[in-house]
């Protein structure tokens, strides 16, 4: 009774890891392609990120308005 070598055994295994490589990136590709559908388009001239932003320094976050007071007296 014949044996299978090891290294057919191995390329199997890889040939395998492959095609599920494959499978995985195909099914990431319609996640994107549904979120990306999904999405609502975005209207006017303002980029989300940086809305309701002014030019200049901005207030203090409220965790540094007490040591801020604090070294002013």
């Amino acid at each position: 009774m014949a044996q299978r070598s090891k290294a057919t055994f191995q390329k199997r295994e890889r040939e395998h890891e492959k095609q599920q490589k494959k499978k995985d990136k195909e099914a990431r590709r319609v996640e994107a392609k549904k979120a990306k559908a999904e999405r609502q388009p975005v209207t006017g001239d303002v980029d989300p990120d940086i809305a309701g932003i002014t030019p200049g320094p901005q207030p203090l976050p409220e965790q540094w308005q007490v040591a801020a007071r604090r070294e002013d007296k």
